[in-house]
């Protein structure tokens, strides 16, 4: 099938996601505490037949209708009362979202982005956010693909597009900042 991992890059996924959780929720707290601007995208067709989704996703077979379980923020991260989360259509925030419209209401120029898949939508995000004159780091032991390889190339790939740190680091240099 089309799309589709391999049983080995699932195993790598699911063990992945094991060591990545920790760091989702010690960045979203770093965030928080540092008065930074927590904001969440999830993968989810605006409607019941998804219609509207990628051509990708339709090609795929991929899926997420409105108000599924698999459409929602992970408990381990879950938002606030008062933070946003987007659905997108697409691998490509800024493609299938406002989320630009937002980002520049809010008057943010500086991103700090982590997330699933790093080779795909994390990727897609960091070279558009660039493209749209957003400062981005990329937190890169809090994004998770299928295998160690297509991380690591992933990273290369967008080194030109973002600052690349891990979640400590990136917590050591916010709190460097309020001092």
């Amino acid at each position: 099938m089309l799309g589709l991992p391999r049983d080995t890059e699932v195993d790598y996924w699911r063990k992945r996601l094991e060591e990545t959780e920790p760091k989702w929720t010690q960045l979203r707290d770093t965030c928080r505490e540092a008065g930074v601007e927590v904001m969440y995208t999830v993968i989810q067709s605006l409607t019941a037949d998804g219609r509207d989704q990628s051509l990708d996703y339709k090609i795929s077979g991929f899926h997420v209708p409105p108000g599924s379980w698999d459409a929602e923020v992970l408990a381990c991260i879950a938002p606030g009362p008062d933070e946003i989360v987007l659905p997108k259509t697409s691998s490509n925030v800024f493609a299938s979202t406002n989320i630009d419209y937002i980002l520049r209401s809010l008057g943010v120029r500086f991103l700090i982005l982590a997330g699933c898949l790093t080779d795909q939508c994390v990727e897609s995000a960091v070279r558009d956010a660039c493209d749209k004159h957003y400062y981005v780091t990329l937190v890169t032991d809090a994004c998770a693909t299928f295998s160690q390889e297509r991380h690591d190339n992933s990273l290369r790939c967008i080194n030109g597009f973002c600052r690349q740190r891990t979640v400590q680091q990136l917590a050591d240099e916010l709190a460097q900042a309020k001092k």
